[in-house]
This record gives C-alpha cells, sequence and structure tokens, in this order.
C-alpha cells in the first residue's frame, strides 16, 4: 500500500473535482467565446467559476481572472503591475523565501529587492517596511510558506502598503482551502491543484483600485491568451466549495503536524525541525537530516511506500539545496518536506514516524556515516 504525504501544489483530486470535471467535459467543451448555444453554456459556466472563486476569496467577479497555472499568475501580476508603474520605479521588494517563480519575474520585471528572514522563515517586517518606499512599483509578501508553513505578517505589511500607495502581490497558493487568507492584498494568487482541483488553471484576482499593464501581444483576454480550461475551471471551483464546507476548526491536519514535529525530533538523531511551530499551515511540516543525501532518502522511504517532498516546494527537480531553507540559515542536507492530504489517517502517519529512523539510519550506513 502506498501514503502520498507530498500534497503541497499538487494535491489528490478530489472526488467533487472529478465528478465537475467530467460533467463539464460533456456540457463545456466548446469555446466560450463562441456566440452558438454551446459556447454560451461553456461561458456561463466559466463565469460560475469564477463568481465561485471571487466569492471566497471576497473579491468581485470583475477582479477575479483565470490563468493556465499558478506559475503563470504569479509571473503575470508581476509584470502587468510593474510595467504600470514604471513611472514610479521598478523596485519589487519581496522576501528571500518566495517561490522561485516569483523572485525570477522579480528580476526580470525591474530591480529585485530581496530582504533577508529569521530561522523560521519569517520576513524581517522592518528591513521589509524600510525598502517599501516611492520608488516601489510592487511589494511582495507570501501569505505562508508551502515549504516549511511559516505564516507571514500579512495584515502588517499591508497596512504599510497601503499607506506607502504601493500594490501588494500575495500569494496564497499554500494558503487557499486549508486557511482564512483574509482581505489584506492588492493582487493576490491562488492554486486549485493546490486544494484538490485539475491541473490546467490558476486563479488571480485583482483588485479594481490597481493599475495593470499586460505584458505581451494584444489578446481578447490578456491574462490567458487563447482562453483557458472550462472543465479545469469548473472543477478547481467545486472543489473550493468543497473543503471550504469541509474545514473544521481546528483541521485534524494540524494534530498530525504536530505530532511530526514532536516525533521526528525525538527520534531521529542530528535532525532540524524546521519552520514556526504555531503560527503556521495546519498540514506542512519540513525537516532535514544531517549526513544524508535527500535524493537517496527519497528514493528509500518511496521504496517503502512513502511518497515526500524534498528541498524547495517550487524547484524540487532541480536536486538543488532549497533556496527558502538556505535564506533561513539552517540545515538544508537530507530535507524531507511533507504535506498531509486531507484524506490521510494517523495511523498512515504513525507508519511512516515508525519506518523514518530506520531509513535514515540505512541512507546514512550506506555512505560511510552511520553512528556519527
Amino acid at each position: 500500500m502506498r501514503t502520498y504525504l507530498d500534497a503541497g501544489g499538487r494535491a489528490p483530486v478530489h472526488p467533487v473535482a472529478r465528478e465537475a470535471f467530467l460533467a463539464a467535459l460533456d456540457d463545456g467543451w466548446a469555446d466560450p467565446r463562441r456566440v452558438h448555444a454551446e459556447g454560451r453554456r461553456a461561458r456561463l459556466l466559466l463565469d460560475a467559476a469564477r463568481e465561485t472563486f471571487a466569492e471566497a476569496l471576497g473579491a468581485r467577479t470583475a477582479e477575479v481572472h483565470l490563468t493556465p497555472g499558478h506559475t503563470a499568475s504569479l509571473h503575470a501580476a508581476v509584470a502587468a503591475t510593474t510595467r504600470a508603474r514604471r513611472r514610479v520605479g521598478t523596485r519589487v521588494v519581496l522576501p528571500a523565501v518566495e517561490r522561485a517563480a516569483v523572485i525570477a519575474a522579480a528580476r526580470a520585471a525591474g530591480e529585485a529587492v530581496v530582504v533577508g528572514v529569521d530561522r523560521a522563515g519569517r520576513v524581517d517586517l522592518d528591513a521589509w517596511r524600510a525598502a517599501v518606499g516611492a520608488t516601489t512599483a510592487l511589494a511582495v509578501l507570501q501569505h505562508a510558506n508551502g515549504e516549511v508553513g511559516t505564516r507571514q505578517p500579512v495584515a502588517e505589511a499591508h497596512a504599510h502598503a497601503l499607506a506607502a500607495r504601493v500594490p501588494l502581490l500575495v500569494d496564497a497558493g499554500a494558503s487557499v482551502g486549508h486557511v482564512d487568507v483574509g482581505a489584506d492584498w492588492d493582487v493576490l494568487a491562488a492554486d486549485p491543484p493546490d486544494w484538490g482541483g485539475v491541473p490546467g488553471v490558476g486563479v488571480l484576482a485583482v483588485r479594481a483600485r490597481v493599475r495593470t499593464a499586460p505584458v505581451g501581444p494584444e489578446d481578447e483576454d490578456p491574462w490567458a491568451p487563447g482562453g483557458v480550461s472550462v472543465p479545469a475551471a469548473v472543477a478547481g471551483a467545486a472543489a473550493l466549495r468543497a473543503v471550504l464546507a469541509e474545514r473544521a476548526a481546528p483541521d485534524p491536519r494540524a494534530a498530525l503536524v504536530a505530532r511530526i514535529r514532536e516525533r521526528v525530533a525525538a527520534t531521529v538523531p542530528d535532525v532540524e525541525v524546521v519552520g514556526d511551530p504555531d503560527h503556521r499551515l495546519p498540514h506542512v511540516v519540513t525537516f532535514s537530516c544531517l549526513y544524508v543525501d535527500g535524493e537517496a532518502l527519497l528514493g528509500a522511504l518511496d521504496r517503502r511506500g512513502f511518497a515526500v517532498g524534498s528541498g524547495s516546494a517550487c524547484t524540487s527537480s532541480s536536486l538543488e539545496p532549497s533556496h527558502v531553507l538556505a535564506a533561513m540559515g539552517v540545515l538544508t542536507h537530507g530535507n524531507v518536506r511533507i504535506a498531509l492530504p486531507r484524506n490521510v489517517t494517523a495511523e498512515q502517519v504513525d507508519a511512516f514516524l515508525a519506518v523514518l529512523p530506520e531509513v535514515v539510519a540505512e541512507v546514512r550506513g550506506a555512505v560511510g556515516a552511520g553512528g556519527l
């Protein structure tokens, strides 16, 4: 039997999303830009999905745009807002723990001003405030870090950004569907596959007060040239309605994350469990093991039936040390990132915790690091 513990950014498709997707394949397959009956039906489905996203985010429907995916949302948000404010300046202020996609977009758009974080991954708010000033085109602050789970002081940051008349982009890709993201944002990106939707669509909300100038050739939909998948949008909206209705307070996964944090620290030698222990996402936990190769550790766990992540949640395929962990100044060796799916059981978590010390010892022994 397999146990999937890597639901960050790509969770198992929610049963409701699957049903909605299959239904939309029958009713929403046509081009929603067409005026015939089939096109109008697809358009109605797409508009209904946008209304669901808007209600969940506390936005107007007209402020919600659909994109081909979360990375596309982030790239478009940075490019469009900075271009519209180029007379103000080209500075994009952001913490060092933002997604690689955001950091790359900031550098492409102008001058990326990277602010440090503490060992929990929380931004140095004083330094961030000092950097957000008259020549700032855009301020960026993730709602919570999808790799270590730490939530950021978004409300305080937004209050300063409003006073400085600088729009704030909030990457809520790891938060929407799991915790309340609030209204402290000017531009917000959300990621349907993270909460159980179908890949192929992203959500980008832009307050009406924010000026944007989309980059690229003119298109009927500048945020998603050529349009998006109607079935994917419908599935994402259906999954969001479902998870918000199911969301308990507190999330039962939070107790499992606390158990993982406690047991890993107690049973695995030379390990560092990172991220804020309290002010965090309810389903994400990360720890690093000294004298362990991350790829070898993932492979050994996979052979035991446990699928986990490693390194940066957005760049793990590169097998490079996590820029998030490096910015935090914590251990980057042998990193394991766990994002619990909603259907995970305590028995599955306990089984993982039971096998982990043995697997770590096995991997250490293979390179002659056992007993160090």
